[in-house]
């Protein structure tokens, strides 16, 4: 049986149309349901989810946030006001879901921006019981996080084969919407390999350029508090994990994404092995084929992207890309988009080979190219200033670079260093340094000979930009 069959439309079809002859009442009869159509039992999803409800759970979390204040933050200014040096945060708190995908260990699959920085992970299981999740990893190019709970008689979820979905296939999303209780509801695929999606998102702010993107879209209904929870077919099997929806309001229009389990299971793999996701680098700068652009190089269609740039010592400098090259093909299949091609290096695992069509000279070509691990120079902290030592900055990764990032990246900071003192955290990118734009650690390592009285570095982090005062 193939996997579209386990849910054909002329079953439903059927079902409902003997369901409104059997609801029609004969004259001076009221209307009953009837018990079974042709001899079956009505269908319902009822048993289905007897088996899949108890592996869904709900996830609230509590995390403290900084109160930033370029004003106050100032060491010499709480002294002149007698503020205190412990800094002010506040309290924030959510909800979401998640799925049990490993009883005997306890594993919990769900989203990055539902558990991501949380201070504290609190699990509760459909029969009540509640226990205190430990985050195993987060993936947030993908949305995807591990918790674990320390939990005995667990019913977990089995995995599907998502690359077998097809449009039209039914699905039940299964979740806790808006905090009410594990709610459950139904659609179908609506599309499959959803990506570019833009800042209308509600539940996940996508830029357009950022993160890898290979949604299944629905249209059962995911409302906030559905993140994280289950999308299964009509087996039972998982084969997404809700993570957002596309609506001009907030809520529910009717288009909803889940993340692929396929891809789920291969962060999962990585991020239980190394705690992070290792992705591979072509080690290429493109972008998309302008009609200016295709004039100027006269191109005789926009097919494919534009190489500007490639990286010494890189994956493509090895294959023979070069800057004025048009990427056409990806693995046999054609390119259209930054975005795919962002994809299949941030989704291939580390190693995979790419089989690129190259457009050079008018000429056509076909070359390979295996992602590589990428190697970031770093420099020390101390070597730029003194009052930085504890510091280690490296070079942007390429998925940074592609989600529109600039500066340099804060790969380490030693606690209790000055730095750490002044606010200073591990992840955070440094843009500028008092009034000069940092654009990559070659500026940086630029203005080591400078010592300025009172050291400003600009840094731009999850929670927006601001300014961390060394003394």
């Amino acid at each position: 049986m193939s996997y579209s069959s386990a849910c054909p439309a002329r079953w439903l079809g059927a079902a409902l149309a003997a369901l409104f002859v059997a609801l029609a009442p004969l004259p001076g009869q009221a209307a009953s349901l009837p018990a079974a159509i042709d001899g079956q039992p009505m269908p319902s999803l009822a048993p289905m989810l007897t088996r899949v409800t108890p592996a869904v759970v709900n996830i609230s979390t509590t995390t403290r946030v900084p109160v930033r204040d370029a004003y106050f933050d100032d060491p010499m200014m709480r002294r002149f006001f007698g503020l205190p040096s412990t800094p002010r945060e506040r309290v924030e708190q959510s909800l979401g879901s998640g799925v049990i995908v490993d009883a005997a260990k306890g594993y919990v699959l769900t989203n990055n921006h539902v558990v991501g920085g949380a201070d504290d992970i609190s699990v509760t299981l459909q029969d009540g019981r509640t226990f205190k999740g430990k985050l195993i990893g987060t993936d947030a190019a993908t949305d995807v996080a591990v918790v674990q709970i320390p939990a005995q008689k667990l019913q977990a979820l089995p995995l599907a084969d998502s690359s077998r979905l097809q449009v039209g296939d039914y699905v039940v999303a299964v979740g806790d919407p808006f905090g009410l209780g594990q709610t459950v509801t139904a659609g179908i695929v609506s599309a499959l390999g959803r990506s570019g999606l833009g800042s209308n998102a509600s539940g996940r702010n996508f830029s357009g350029v950022g993160g890898y993107q290979n949604f299944i879209q629905t249209d059962a209904s995911i409302n906030p508090g559905n993140s994280g929870g289950a999308l299964v077919n009509l087996r039972g099997e998982l084969v997404g994990i809700n993570t957002m929806i596309f609506s001009p309001s907030g809520g529910n229009v009717g288009i909803g994404f889940a993340i692929p389990s396929n891809l789920t299971s291969e962060v999962m793999a990585q991020l239980l092995a190394h705690g992070k996701v290792q992705r591979g680098s072509l080690g290429v700068q493109t972008q998309l084929i302008t009609p200016r652009i295709a004039s100027a190089l006269q191109l005789k269609d926009r097919d494919g992207v534009l190489v500007t740039g490639v990286r010494d010592g890189s994956a493509a400098e090895r294959a023979g890309l070069q800057a004025g090259d048009v990427l056409t093909t990806l693995n046999g299949k054609p390119l259209h988009t930054v975005q795919e091609l962002n994809n299949a290096e941030g989704l291939l695992p580390l190693g995979s080979t790419l089989r690129l069509g190259v457009l050079r000279g008018g000429k056509l070509s076909e070359v390979s190219a295996t992602l590589t691990a990428e190697k970031l120079a770093t420099a020390e902290g101390g070597d730029l200033d003194p009052r930085l030592a504890g510091v280690r900055f490296s070079e942007l990764s390429q998925e940074q670079r592609n989600q529109g990032w600039y500066g340099v990246a804060v790969s380490a900071v030693q606690p209790g260093s000055r730095a750490a003192r002044a606010g200073l955290t591990t992840d955070d990118v440094v843009i500028g340094v008092g009034s000069q734009r940092i654009t990559s650690l070659h500026v940086l390592r630029g203005l080591a000979g400078v010592k300025p009285r009172q050291l400003v570095l600009v840094v731009a982090g999850d929670d927006g930009t601001r300014y961390v005062v060394i003394n």
